[in-house]
Protein backbone atom coordinates (compact mmCIF):
# COMPACT_ATOMS: atom_id res chain seq x y z
CA UNK A 1 0.00 0.00 0.00
CA UNK A 2 1.57 3.44 -1.18
CA UNK A 3 0.41 6.32 1.05
CA UNK A 4 0.28 9.51 -1.16
CA UNK A 5 -0.38 12.94 -0.45
CA UNK A 6 -3.92 14.21 -1.12
CA UNK A 7 -4.96 14.72 -5.02
CA UNK A 8 -3.92 18.51 -5.72
CA UNK A 9 -1.34 18.98 -3.07
CA UNK A 10 1.94 18.74 -2.76
CA UNK A 11 5.48 18.18 -0.94
CA UNK A 12 8.24 20.20 -1.21
CA UNK A 13 11.62 19.13 -0.73
CA UNK A 14 14.35 21.55 -0.26
CA UNK A 15 14.90 22.46 -4.38
CA UNK A 16 11.67 24.08 -4.13
CA UNK A 17 10.84 24.91 -1.04
CA UNK A 18 13.98 26.93 -1.47
CA UNK A 19 12.56 28.44 -4.83
CA UNK A 20 9.46 29.37 -2.87
CA UNK A 21 10.85 30.61 -0.23
CA UNK A 22 12.74 33.62 -2.55
CA UNK A 23 9.57 34.42 -4.10
CA UNK A 24 7.99 34.81 -0.44
CA UNK A 25 11.21 36.47 0.14
CA UNK A 26 10.34 39.23 -3.18
CA UNK A 27 6.71 39.31 -2.31
CA UNK A 28 7.49 40.53 1.23
CA UNK A 29 10.34 43.07 0.42
CA UNK A 30 8.27 44.60 -2.63
CA UNK A 31 5.39 44.32 -0.28
CA UNK A 32 6.79 46.71 2.50
CA UNK A 33 8.76 48.80 0.59
CA UNK A 34 5.17 50.32 -0.45
CA UNK A 35 4.39 50.55 3.23
CA UNK A 36 1.99 47.50 3.32
CA UNK A 37 2.01 45.77 6.98
CA UNK A 38 1.19 42.23 7.91
CA UNK A 39 -1.65 40.25 8.89
CA UNK A 40 -2.15 36.71 9.57
CA UNK A 41 -5.98 35.26 9.43
CA UNK A 42 -6.92 31.13 10.57
CA UNK A 43 -6.62 28.76 7.67
CA UNK A 44 -10.53 27.81 9.25
CA UNK A 45 -13.65 29.73 8.74
CA UNK A 46 -16.87 29.67 9.99
CA UNK A 47 -19.53 28.46 6.97
CA UNK A 48 -21.79 31.17 7.23
CA UNK A 49 -18.56 34.01 6.80
CA UNK A 50 -17.57 31.25 3.49
CA UNK A 51 -20.39 31.74 2.07
CA UNK A 52 -22.08 34.57 2.71
CA UNK A 53 -23.53 36.22 -0.54
CA UNK A 54 -21.82 39.35 -0.73
CA UNK A 55 -18.35 37.61 -0.49
CA UNK A 56 -17.47 34.94 -2.67
CA UNK A 57 -21.05 35.45 -4.39
CA UNK A 58 -24.05 32.83 -5.15
CA UNK A 59 -23.79 30.82 -8.40
CA UNK A 60 -19.86 31.08 -8.52
CA UNK A 61 -17.81 28.13 -8.52
CA UNK A 62 -15.83 28.86 -5.51
CA UNK A 63 -18.73 27.67 -3.54
CA UNK A 64 -18.94 24.49 -5.56
CA UNK A 65 -15.35 24.02 -4.24
CA UNK A 66 -15.22 24.78 -0.93
CA UNK A 67 -13.66 22.17 1.37
CA UNK A 68 -15.88 21.55 4.49
CA UNK A 69 -15.88 20.13 7.80
CA UNK A 70 -17.55 19.89 11.68
CA UNK A 71 -16.09 20.39 14.75
CA UNK A 72 -17.20 18.48 18.20
CA UNK A 73 -19.94 20.92 18.45
CA UNK A 74 -21.01 20.41 15.25
CA UNK A 75 -20.67 23.39 14.03
CA UNK A 76 -19.66 23.57 9.70
CA UNK A 77 -16.78 25.48 9.06
CA UNK A 78 -14.89 25.57 5.74
CA UNK A 79 -11.14 25.96 4.53
CA UNK A 80 -10.40 29.65 3.36
CA UNK A 81 -10.75 29.77 -0.63
CA UNK A 82 -9.18 32.65 -0.37
CA UNK A 83 -7.55 35.65 1.78
CA UNK A 84 -10.15 38.31 1.10
CA UNK A 85 -13.15 37.50 2.45
CA UNK A 86 -11.23 36.88 5.81
CA UNK A 87 -9.68 40.16 5.91
CA UNK A 88 -13.22 41.82 5.08
CA UNK A 89 -13.91 40.12 8.62
CA UNK A 90 -11.49 41.43 10.66
CA UNK A 91 -11.56 44.89 9.46
CA UNK A 92 -15.30 44.50 10.36
CA UNK A 93 -14.76 43.23 14.04
CA UNK A 94 -11.40 46.52 14.49
CA UNK A 95 -13.34 49.39 13.26
CA UNK A 96 -10.47 51.05 15.04
CA UNK A 97 -8.18 50.51 12.51
CA UNK A 98 -6.50 54.15 11.56
CA UNK A 99 -7.76 54.47 7.60
CA UNK A 100 -6.26 54.24 4.89
CA UNK A 101 -5.17 50.77 5.99
CA UNK A 102 -2.62 49.15 3.65
CA UNK A 103 -1.70 45.49 4.80
CA UNK A 104 -0.45 42.04 2.87
CA UNK A 105 -0.94 38.41 3.85
CA UNK A 106 0.94 35.38 2.73
CA UNK A 107 -0.59 32.06 3.65
CA UNK A 108 -2.17 28.86 2.21
CA UNK A 109 -6.05 28.33 0.71
CA UNK A 110 -7.95 25.43 -0.67
CA UNK A 111 -10.12 25.03 -3.08
CA UNK A 112 -11.90 21.45 -4.52
CA UNK A 113 -11.23 22.04 -7.83
CA UNK A 114 -9.94 20.53 -11.08
CA UNK A 115 -6.02 20.23 -11.04
CA UNK A 116 -3.90 21.24 -13.79
CA UNK A 117 -0.34 23.01 -14.10
CA UNK A 118 -0.59 26.05 -11.97
CA UNK A 119 -3.71 25.03 -10.63
CA UNK A 120 -3.95 22.96 -6.80
CA UNK A 121 -6.29 22.25 -4.69
CA UNK A 122 -4.24 23.46 -1.77
CA UNK A 123 -2.11 26.25 -2.99
CA UNK A 124 -0.34 29.94 -1.61
CA UNK A 125 -1.61 33.24 -1.85
CA UNK A 126 -0.03 36.68 -1.44
CA UNK A 127 -2.56 39.31 -0.70
CA UNK A 128 -1.92 43.01 -0.46
CA UNK A 129 -5.13 45.35 -0.05
CA UNK A 130 -6.06 49.09 0.94
CA UNK A 131 -8.95 49.82 2.48
CA UNK A 132 -10.44 53.37 3.07
CA UNK A 133 -10.12 55.09 0.39
CA UNK A 134 -11.49 55.28 -3.30
CA UNK A 135 -9.22 57.37 -5.16
CA UNK A 136 -7.93 55.99 -8.24
CA UNK A 137 -4.28 56.46 -7.23
CA UNK A 138 -4.28 53.42 -5.02
CA UNK A 139 -5.50 51.35 -8.30
CA UNK A 140 -2.61 52.23 -9.77
CA UNK A 141 -0.09 51.96 -6.82
CA UNK A 142 -1.27 48.24 -6.91
CA UNK A 143 -1.05 47.94 -10.42
CA UNK A 144 2.90 49.68 -10.28
CA UNK A 145 3.41 46.93 -6.96
CA UNK A 146 3.01 44.14 -8.99
CA UNK A 147 4.61 44.93 -12.45
CA UNK A 148 7.83 45.29 -9.68
CA UNK A 149 7.14 42.10 -8.18
CA UNK A 150 7.48 40.61 -11.85
CA UNK A 151 10.33 42.58 -12.85
CA UNK A 152 12.20 41.54 -9.62
CA UNK A 153 11.75 37.63 -10.73
CA UNK A 154 12.30 37.89 -13.98
CA UNK A 155 8.93 37.18 -15.35
CA UNK A 156 7.43 38.72 -18.40
CA UNK A 157 3.67 39.69 -18.12
CA UNK A 158 1.14 41.71 -19.27
CA UNK A 159 -1.67 43.45 -17.02
CA UNK A 160 -5.37 43.04 -18.88
CA UNK A 161 -7.41 45.80 -17.08
CA UNK A 162 -11.76 46.29 -17.49
CA UNK A 163 -13.96 48.10 -14.82
CA UNK A 164 -17.07 46.20 -13.41
CA UNK A 165 -18.86 49.77 -13.99
CA UNK A 166 -18.61 49.00 -17.69
CA UNK A 167 -19.64 46.21 -17.98
CA UNK A 168 -22.64 46.77 -15.90
CA UNK A 169 -23.41 49.62 -17.95
CA UNK A 170 -22.91 47.13 -21.12
CA UNK A 171 -25.71 44.85 -20.27
CA UNK A 172 -28.21 48.36 -19.02
CA UNK A 173 -27.62 49.44 -23.07
CA UNK A 174 -28.84 46.27 -24.10
CA UNK A 175 -31.56 46.56 -21.40
CA UNK A 176 -30.44 42.82 -19.75
CA UNK A 177 -32.98 42.48 -16.35
CA UNK A 178 -30.95 43.26 -13.38
CA UNK A 179 -31.64 40.57 -11.65
CA UNK A 180 -29.61 38.71 -14.93
CA UNK A 181 -26.57 40.85 -14.67
CA UNK A 182 -24.76 38.96 -12.13
CA UNK A 183 -25.33 35.70 -13.84
CA UNK A 184 -24.28 36.90 -17.16
CA UNK A 185 -21.14 38.10 -15.65
CA UNK A 186 -20.36 35.05 -14.27
CA UNK A 187 -20.80 33.41 -18.23
CA UNK A 188 -18.88 36.28 -19.41
CA UNK A 189 -15.89 35.26 -16.84
CA UNK A 190 -15.10 32.18 -18.49
CA UNK A 191 -15.31 33.35 -22.58
CA UNK A 192 -11.33 33.02 -22.80
CA UNK A 193 -11.67 29.62 -21.38
CA UNK A 194 -14.95 27.92 -22.96
CA UNK A 195 -15.31 29.82 -26.13
CA UNK A 196 -18.21 32.51 -27.94
CA UNK A 197 -20.58 29.61 -28.64
CA UNK A 198 -20.43 27.64 -25.38
CA UNK A 199 -21.05 31.15 -23.21
CA UNK A 200 -23.67 32.25 -25.62
CA UNK A 201 -25.67 28.44 -25.35
CA UNK A 202 -24.83 29.02 -21.36
CA UNK A 203 -26.59 32.56 -21.18
CA UNK A 204 -30.10 31.28 -23.46
CA UNK A 205 -30.14 28.48 -20.64
CA UNK A 206 -29.93 31.87 -18.07
CA UNK A 207 -33.37 32.49 -20.22
CA UNK A 208 -31.19 35.60 -21.80
CA UNK A 209 -32.13 36.12 -25.74
CA UNK A 210 -29.51 34.47 -27.89
CA UNK A 211 -29.61 37.84 -29.91
CA UNK A 212 -28.93 39.95 -26.96
CA UNK A 213 -26.20 37.33 -25.97
CA UNK A 214 -24.64 37.42 -29.49
CA UNK A 215 -24.72 41.14 -29.48
CA UNK A 216 -23.07 41.30 -26.22
CA UNK A 217 -20.35 39.04 -26.75
CA UNK A 218 -19.82 40.66 -30.07
CA UNK A 219 -19.11 44.04 -28.85
CA UNK A 220 -16.78 42.48 -25.68
CA UNK A 221 -14.69 41.69 -28.56
CA UNK A 222 -13.40 45.04 -29.12
CA UNK A 223 -10.94 46.70 -27.02
CA UNK A 224 -10.53 50.14 -27.94
CA UNK A 225 -11.98 52.06 -25.67
CA UNK A 226 -13.20 54.77 -27.56
CA UNK A 227 -14.93 52.53 -30.20
CA UNK A 228 -17.33 51.11 -27.22
CA UNK A 229 -17.39 54.45 -26.07
CA UNK A 230 -18.95 55.61 -29.42
CA UNK A 231 -21.26 52.58 -29.28
CA UNK A 232 -22.92 52.88 -25.91
CA UNK A 233 -21.76 56.72 -24.90
CA UNK A 234 -19.51 57.80 -21.85
CA UNK A 235 -20.45 56.27 -18.53
CA UNK A 236 -19.03 55.77 -15.13
CA UNK A 237 -16.90 52.46 -16.12
CA UNK A 238 -15.39 54.53 -19.11
CA UNK A 239 -14.56 57.41 -16.74
CA UNK A 240 -12.91 55.35 -14.51
CA UNK A 241 -10.76 53.85 -17.14
CA UNK A 242 -9.71 56.98 -18.62
CA UNK A 243 -8.75 58.10 -14.91
CA UNK A 244 -6.71 54.78 -14.25
CA UNK A 245 -4.75 54.65 -17.17
CA UNK A 246 -3.51 58.43 -16.76
CA UNK A 247 -2.84 57.50 -13.15
CA UNK A 248 -0.65 54.31 -14.30
CA UNK A 249 1.52 56.70 -16.70
CA UNK A 250 2.65 58.51 -13.16
CA UNK A 251 3.41 55.31 -11.85
CA UNK A 252 5.72 54.60 -14.89
CA UNK A 253 3.48 51.34 -14.95
CA UNK A 254 3.92 49.80 -19.11
CA UNK A 255 2.74 46.73 -19.47
CA UNK A 256 -0.91 46.62 -19.61
CA UNK A 257 -4.10 46.95 -21.67
CA UNK A 258 -7.73 46.92 -21.50
CA UNK A 259 -10.19 43.68 -22.37
CA UNK A 260 -13.61 44.32 -22.46
CA UNK A 261 -14.07 40.87 -21.46
CA UNK A 262 -12.56 40.65 -18.50
CA UNK A 263 -14.94 39.94 -15.66
CA UNK A 264 -13.57 38.13 -12.90
CA UNK A 265 -15.68 35.23 -11.86
CA UNK A 266 -16.29 36.86 -8.00
CA UNK A 267 -19.23 39.00 -7.68
CA UNK A 268 -17.78 41.29 -4.98
CA UNK A 269 -15.94 43.70 -7.26
CA UNK A 270 -17.28 47.40 -7.80
CA UNK A 271 -15.16 49.31 -10.45
CA UNK A 272 -11.42 48.23 -11.73
CA UNK A 273 -10.38 44.49 -12.31
CA UNK A 274 -7.38 43.15 -13.46
CA UNK A 275 -5.78 40.18 -14.30
CA UNK A 276 -1.93 39.84 -14.81
CA UNK A 277 -0.83 36.65 -17.48
CA UNK A 278 2.66 35.68 -18.35
CA UNK A 279 3.72 36.57 -21.62
CA UNK A 280 5.36 33.34 -23.99
CA UNK A 281 4.02 30.86 -21.79
CA UNK A 282 2.57 27.26 -21.66
CA UNK A 283 0.91 28.22 -18.45
CA UNK A 284 -2.42 30.51 -19.51
CA UNK A 285 -4.38 31.07 -16.10
CA UNK A 286 -3.83 34.31 -14.47
CA UNK A 287 -0.38 34.60 -12.40
CA UNK A 288 -1.94 37.54 -9.93
CA UNK A 289 -5.54 39.44 -10.02
CA UNK A 290 -7.37 41.71 -8.35
CA UNK A 291 -9.34 44.43 -8.24
CA UNK A 292 -11.58 46.93 -6.10
CA UNK A 293 -14.17 45.72 -3.59
CA UNK A 294 -15.99 48.52 -1.75
CA UNK A 295 -19.17 47.28 -0.49
CA UNK A 296 -17.83 43.87 1.14
CA UNK A 297 -16.59 45.27 4.52
CA UNK A 298 -19.21 47.92 5.30
CA UNK A 299 -21.63 44.22 4.50
CA UNK A 300 -19.77 42.11 7.07
CA UNK A 301 -20.10 44.82 9.99
CA UNK A 302 -23.64 45.15 9.03
CA UNK A 303 -22.64 49.10 8.35
CA UNK A 304 -24.32 51.52 5.56
CA UNK A 305 -20.83 53.10 6.03
CA UNK A 306 -18.81 52.68 2.97
CA UNK A 307 -15.98 51.06 3.38
CA UNK A 308 -14.07 51.50 0.12
CA UNK A 309 -11.39 48.81 -0.49
CA UNK A 310 -8.83 47.73 -3.42
CA UNK A 311 -6.22 44.28 -3.91
CA UNK A 312 -4.62 42.18 -5.61
CA UNK A 313 -4.02 38.48 -5.04
CA UNK A 314 -0.57 37.06 -6.67
CA UNK A 315 -0.01 33.13 -6.86
CA UNK A 316 3.12 31.68 -5.73
CA UNK A 317 1.95 28.39 -6.69
CA UNK A 318 2.21 29.38 -10.34
CA UNK A 319 4.51 31.74 -10.42
CA UNK A 320 6.79 29.16 -8.57
CA UNK A 321 5.69 26.66 -11.85
CA UNK A 322 6.50 29.67 -14.38
CA UNK A 323 10.13 29.84 -12.42
CA UNK A 324 10.76 26.60 -13.07
CA UNK A 325 9.55 26.25 -16.50
CA UNK A 326 12.33 29.08 -16.67
CA UNK A 327 15.08 28.10 -15.05
CA UNK A 328 17.17 25.02 -15.66
CA UNK A 329 19.23 24.71 -12.70
CA UNK A 330 17.65 25.58 -8.86
CA UNK A 331 19.72 25.52 -5.41
CA UNK A 332 19.16 22.33 -3.31
CA UNK A 333 21.08 23.49 -0.31
CA UNK A 334 20.41 27.22 1.47
CA UNK A 335 24.77 26.46 2.25
CA UNK A 336 26.97 28.90 0.48
CA UNK A 337 29.88 27.08 2.05
CA UNK A 338 30.99 23.44 3.03
CA UNK A 339 33.99 22.67 5.65
CA UNK A 340 35.66 19.50 4.88
CA UNK A 341 37.66 18.18 7.76
CA UNK A 342 40.95 16.18 6.82
CA UNK A 343 41.63 14.52 10.36
CA UNK A 344 41.33 18.41 11.47
CA UNK A 345 37.41 18.16 13.28
CA UNK A 346 38.51 19.96 15.96
CA UNK A 347 39.88 23.32 14.09
CA UNK A 348 37.17 22.74 11.44
CA UNK A 349 34.27 23.06 14.11
CA UNK A 350 36.05 26.35 15.18
CA UNK A 351 36.18 27.51 11.43
CA UNK A 352 32.10 26.89 11.10
CA UNK A 353 31.64 28.68 14.24
CA UNK A 354 33.42 31.38 12.92
CA UNK A 355 31.48 31.71 9.58
CA UNK A 356 28.04 31.05 10.66
CA UNK A 357 28.30 34.08 13.31
CA UNK A 358 29.52 36.60 11.09
CA UNK A 359 26.43 35.38 9.04
CA UNK A 360 27.28 32.84 6.06
CA UNK A 361 25.40 30.11 5.63
CA UNK A 362 27.66 27.28 6.00
CA UNK A 363 27.70 23.57 6.56
CA UNK A 364 30.18 20.95 8.15
CA UNK A 365 31.14 17.24 7.28
CA UNK A 366 31.14 16.01 11.11
CA UNK A 367 30.98 11.92 9.52
CA UNK A 368 34.93 11.93 8.72
CA UNK A 369 33.84 10.80 4.57
CA UNK A 370 36.44 10.99 2.16
CA UNK A 371 37.08 14.27 0.47
CA UNK A 372 36.12 13.02 -3.12
CA UNK A 373 32.95 11.80 -1.59
CA UNK A 374 32.63 15.57 0.28
CA UNK A 375 33.27 17.36 -2.90
CA UNK A 376 31.02 14.92 -4.80
CA UNK A 377 28.15 15.80 -2.37
CA UNK A 378 28.67 19.79 -2.31
CA UNK A 379 28.94 19.60 -5.69
CA UNK A 380 25.52 17.52 -6.05
CA UNK A 381 23.98 19.79 -3.66
CA UNK A 382 25.25 22.98 -5.42
CA UNK A 383 27.24 24.60 -2.66
CA UNK A 384 29.42 26.57 -4.72
CA UNK A 385 32.31 27.04 -2.47
CA UNK A 386 34.22 24.35 0.07
CA UNK A 387 36.74 25.08 2.64
CA UNK A 388 39.12 22.16 3.12
CA UNK A 389 40.68 21.96 6.24
CA UNK A 390 44.03 19.64 6.36
CA UNK A 391 47.27 19.61 8.79
CA UNK A 392 49.21 20.42 6.14
CA UNK A 393 47.60 23.89 5.31
CA UNK A 394 47.30 24.32 9.36
CA UNK A 395 50.64 23.98 9.96
CA UNK A 396 51.33 27.37 7.80
CA UNK A 397 48.08 28.78 9.76
CA UNK A 398 45.97 28.06 6.59
CA UNK A 399 43.28 26.57 4.79
CA UNK A 400 42.64 25.86 0.82
CA UNK A 401 39.51 27.46 -0.78
CA UNK A 402 38.02 25.87 -3.57
CA UNK A 403 35.39 27.42 -6.10
CA UNK A 404 33.22 24.68 -7.21
CA UNK A 405 31.71 26.86 -10.40
CA UNK A 406 35.47 27.13 -11.55
CA UNK A 407 37.49 24.06 -10.16
CA UNK A 408 39.67 27.16 -8.88
CA UNK A 409 41.61 26.57 -5.56
CA UNK A 410 43.71 29.03 -3.61
CA UNK A 411 45.29 28.94 -0.06
CA UNK A 412 43.76 31.49 2.70
CA UNK A 413 45.07 32.30 5.90
CA UNK A 414 42.83 31.25 8.65
CA UNK A 415 42.16 34.96 9.94
CA UNK A 416 41.15 36.16 6.02
CA UNK A 417 38.23 33.12 5.52
CA UNK A 418 35.43 35.50 6.75
CA UNK A 419 36.80 38.67 4.23
CA UNK A 420 37.79 36.54 1.43
CA UNK A 421 34.51 35.12 1.00
CA UNK A 422 32.63 38.20 1.31
CA UNK A 423 34.51 39.69 -1.07
CA UNK A 424 33.91 36.79 -3.84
Amino acid sequence: MKYKAPKGTRDFLPEEKILRNKIVSTLKNVFEKYGFNPIETPALEMYNTCTAKFSAGEGTDVLEELFTLKDRADRIMGLRYELTFPFARVIANNPQIPKPFKKYQIGRVWRNGPVKLGRYREFWQADVDVIGSENIYLDAEILALAQEVFQKLNLKTKIKINNINLLNEILEFYEIPEKLKTQVIISIDKLEKLGKQKIIKELTKKKLQKDKAEKILELLEINDLKIIESKIGKNKGIDELKELFSALKKFDVKNYEFCSNLARGLIYYTGTIFEVYLENSEITSSIAAGGRWDNMISKFAGTKEKIPAVGISFGIDVMMDAIKIETEKFDKSIAEVFVIPIKEINESIKIVNKLRKSGIKSDIDLTETSISKNLEYANSLGISKVIIVGPKDLEKNKVTLKNMKTGKEKKIELNKIISELKKE
